[in-house]
């Protein structure tokens, strides 16, 4: 009998159907108009854009042009690279447009559906971002979509790792910029943390279309984007720590293979203690519970974590004497990427190679808060609607499903659940056999390079040939993938998520045709493409009557996700095509999640070696058990979201005061509001309000004054004058302030001092938020513990953050009075030896370009790594080098001409005016 829910789902349609019969009405306007837009010329779309473009500016919405602007897409897609879109994806661009998630599964041409709402938004000259997993499909596709957006005068660019500086500032000026989520996050903290509005790369965070959103959004969201620089060598003791964890046994520490987490037993502590002591490292009067020890238990917690939570050739692999780590998700190799709180350097004693120092935060944001920036976001993916839950909570997106262009053909098995994991390799071996032999392809999944390696070794030796793709043949991939589609072949890979290249039956015709036109440059290119033609139509039927793609995966991931996007890699655009999943009682997520019951019940029914139980409950209790991690990991990033979201509200004030700073002309009046506020702090410190005299600290007022304020005034001598208050000394303070500042400014020149006020206050609010930084992460890995006395430990965050950001500010005005009280004209040595530390201070940052790091407050996953910012540091007052320029004289201003920020210095140096003479 049907319930009433599904009654009512047959009779109203689910609400995704909804959606979906709400475009057609727009896709049949866009359909009508393709006639009139086929009759213009190739000038007439770049007209028709700026039409549009007109339209926009004058007022008219997006959402009326709509039709027009795909039409116009549409048309100049088909002129360029002979695609026409179907139907459906012009669907999924009308859902991306209205700010949703396009589930569309592979093959069903997202990279070209993303041209539409890109073109449309674009058309308000905001700029749109288009971001990928990473950057060779970033390359990828701006390189093959700008041939659309160029045929509908768009312009469009690419943005990339070590990108000189012009080239990045240009790609992110055009209408569309594609970009990986990792640079696109990195790129607005190095702009946040430069000293000049034109030096800044990111102009509008308008539009972005997330491509891949599951994994960016979602995979990636655990890890927040830290850049970061060294600090103290600390190679010795994790040397140290790393002899003494092989000599713990079982009794020592527990594992919590559910929360990726260990602890060490009270013996463990004892035992811990002893060898600390004897190696000299913890001192004898202390113990691992005194506070002092702190360090030491964390250090030691993370020995232990990378002895027994992180294995080599899946987690990371060791490459040249580096730790390269591993992408759980997706089976690659991430360069550059470290774990810290010294999980890295752990691991890297642990196999012996050479020890990175630490890094401290200089700049940090999750993905989320980045992300959030956008005044509209939109995503596509294969595989959305398992997660649809957190993308509405924290992006706010919804999910739509989008029809295929065509019926799915592929035939989705139960699962087979073996004994043990030897019956179930065993029975993959066979499986494989019999597709290999009956011409039929085989992709086989693997959730770990050991894994992929393994039944490598036992396809081998049964004497199957086979291409295995995981990150140690990472280079390969594109043409790996490319072959998985032809008669016969059998392909073993790591995770296929975001691989960004079609398995087509038969082979990749495209790549087939570039390897035979390389082979034989001397014929004619489109004499070979025919000929290749007939083969190629001929080996594709071949593998459709074999039965298409055979998605084979060797085990379960913990995200259904991981498992529908292998799984979708078979029947695209209707092919044939089959999947089945291989699993054991003995693989990860059965073990965890308690196969020891359904080990028993098998015991007693009397299975026999190599068979197989396969049964749609299996499958339900797995995805019981999938949805299970899925909701720890939810709350894993909702707990991190909740903490950042703190951070988030304070890094967005210093960054809009840093921004104001840049963009104002004059800061007079900033500086001397600061400084007023200082004096008064001053006054109601040593002179409290409503005290009699005898209750003053005049001398200690006059020595502040003298510090902090560069004023030396007779303030003991005030303090025995009759009908002298605490407002009088303020008063007199601030006058004597005010005039010091002055004199100063007459010292320096009027230009010169706003330049020298503007420099001094972003450095000052760099340092001291770079300490912020440090402070709230110290105590974000304390407040944990006040649970215990039962008090909420984000409350405690919250409210003892706040008190720090208002200390922090206090601080901020205190320290940027004082340096500009301090402040004189350099002599010559001064001055020639502050430009040999200013060059010192430029090569260490590039060495920091090369080397800074990323957070992993979690072991699932892995941090991003960022090149450290290479601005030159604003040189103190006076520091000009020997004037070489005619006329030119290095104590007078109006000598100086009236160069820009970023010209060349008059006086000959060949360096910019702001990094010479400017940084007066």
């Amino acid at each position: 009998m049907l319930g009433i829910g599904t009654i009512a789902k047959k009779v109203f349609g689910t609400p995704n159907d909804r959606k979906v019969k709400a475009t057609r009405p727009i896709v049949e306007k866009i359909n009508a108009l393709e006639p009139e837009f086929e009759a213009l010329s190739d000038d007439g779309l770049i007209e028709k854009t700026a039409e549009l473009v007109e339209r926009v500016a004058g007022g008219e919405s997006l959402d009326k042009i709509l039709p027009e602007a795909f039409a116009n897409c549409r048309e100049a897609a088909k002129r360029a690279l002979g695609l026409r879109a179907f139907d459906v994806q012009l669907m999924g661009g009308i859902f991306l447009h209205q700010g949703n998630i396009a589930e569309m599964k592979t093959g069903e041409g997202k990279t070209l559906v993303a041209t539409f709402p890109a073109y449309l938004n674009a058309l308000t000259k905001r700029g749109v971002h288009v971001v990928t997993v990473n950057d060779y499909l970033a390359k990828r596709d701006s390189e093959w979509m700008s041939k659309v957006y160029n045929a509908l005068g768009m312009t469009c660019g690419v943005v990339y790792p070590q990108q000189p500086e012009g080239e990045k500032k240009e790609a992110y000026a055009c209408d569309i910029t594609y970009a990986t989520n990792n640079e696109l996050g990195f790129d607005y903290l190095r702009d946040n943390m430069k000293s000049e509005l034109s030096d800044m790369n990111q102009r509008d965070h308008y539009f972005a279309i997330v491509d891949e959103v599951d994994s960016i959004l979602i995979d990636e969201a655990r890890t927040p984007l830290i850049i970061s620089g060294p600090s103290q060598d600390r190679s010795e003791l994790y040397m140290t720590i790393d002899k003494v964890i092989p000599e713990l046994t079982e009794e020592h520490y527990n594992i919590d293979e559910k929360s990726r987490n260990v602890t060490y037993t009270e013996e463990g502590n004892e035992f811990l203690e002893q060898r600390l002591h004897a190696a000299g490292i913890l001192p004898e009067e202390h113990t691992l519970y005194d506070p002092e020890s702190t360090t030491i238990v964390h250090h030691v917690n993370q020995g232990l974590r990378a002895h027994k939570l992180f294995t080599k050739d899946k987690d990371y692999i060791v490459r040249n004497g580096e730790i390269v780590l591993i992408d759980e998700f997706t089976g690659r190799m991430m360069s550059g990427r470290r774990l810290s709180d010294g999980l890295h350097q752990a691991i890297e004693a642990k196999e012996g190679c050479k020890i990175q120092p630490e890094n401290v935060t200089l700049a940090s944001v999750t993905f989320q808060n980045y992300f959030r920036l956008y005044d509209k976001l939109s995503g596509m993916t294969g595989t959305a609607s398992t997660e649809a839950e957190e993308f509405a909570e924290i992006y706010k997106l919804g999910v739509v499903e989008v029809p295929t262009n065509l019926p799915i053909a592929r035939k989705d098995e139960h699962d087979a659940v073996y004994r043990t994991a030897k019956e179930k390799f065993e029975a993959i071996v066979e499986e494989i056999k019999a597709a290999h032999e009956a011409g039929q392809p085989v992709l086989v999944g693997t959730t770990s390079i050991e894994k992929s390696e393994f039944l490598s070794q036992l396809l081998t030796s049964a004497k199957i040939p086979h291409n295995v793709l995981n990150a140690r043949q990472h280079e390969q991939e594109a043409q790996i993938v490319a072959d998985a589609g032809k008669l016969g072949a059998v392909t073993i890979a790591t995770n296929m998520a975001g691989r960004g290249t079609d398995i087509k039956l038969g082979g990749n015709f495209e790549f087939q045709v570039m390897e035979a036109i390389a082979a034989s440059p001397d014929r004619d290119p489109e004499e070979i493409r025919q000929e290749l033609e007939t083969s190629h139509a001929a080996a594709e039927e071949a593998v459709k009557k074999a039965g298409g793609l055979f998605v084979l995966a060797t085990e379960r991931h913990e995200s259904r996700r991981i498992d529908n996007q292998l799984r979708g890699r078979s029947g695209r655009q209707g092919d044939p095509g089959r999947s089945a999943f291989f699993l054991s009682l003995e693989d990860d997520l059965m073990r965890i999640f308690g196969s020891e019951r359904l080990d028993n019940m098998l015991k007693k029914l009397g299975m026999k070696e190599g068979e197989a139980i396969v049964h749609p409950w299996v499958n339900k209790s797995l995805e019981r058990a999938q949805a299970k991690v899925e909701g720890r990991n939810f709350d894993i990033r909702k707990q991190l979201l909740k903490f950042d979201d703190v951070m988030n509200d304070q890094r967005k004030a210093i960054f809009g005061q840093r921004r104001e700073i840049m963009e104002a002309e004059d800061l007079h009046e900033i500086v001397q509001d600061m400084r007023h506020q200082v004096v008064d702090d001053l006054v109601d410190e040593y002179i409290p309000p409503k005290t009699y005299s005898d209750q003053w600290d005049t001398e200690g007022l006059y020595a502040a004054a003298l510090e902090k304020l560069g004023v030396n005034e007779k303030v003991i001598a005030w303090g025995e004058e009759e009908g002298v208050d605490s407002e009088v000394f303020k008063e007199r303070l601030a006058a004597a302030s005010d005039e010091l500042m002055a004199s100063k400014a007459a010292q320096f020149g009027p230009e010169n001092m706003r330049s020298i006020e503007k420099q001094i206050l972003l450095q000052t609010i760099d340092g001291k938020w770079r300490e912020h930084l440090l402070t709230l992460e110290h105590l974000r890995s304390v407040v944990g513990f006040r649970g215990y006395a039962q008090r909420d430990p984000l409350n405690e965050y919250k409210t003892e953050s706040f008190e720090l950001f208002h200390g922090m500010l206090d601080s901020l005005r205190t320290e940027v009075t004082q340096k500009l009280s301090q402040i004189r004209p350099l002599s010559e040595e001064e001055r020639e030896q502050m430009m040999k530390d200013i060059m010192a201070q430029q090569q260490s940052l590039q060495k920091a370009a090369e080397s800074a790091t990323a957070k992993q407050p979690e072991p699932v996953g892995a941090g991003d790594t960022a090149a450290a910012p290479t601005e030159t540091p604003a040189a103190p007052a006076g520091a000009e080098p020997v004037a070489q320029l005619e006329g030119f004289d290095e104590n007078d201003p109006s000598t100086w001409g009236n160069p820009g920020r970023n010209a060349l210095c008059p006086c000959g140096s060949g360096k910019k005016f702001k990094h010479c003479h400017g940084a007066l």
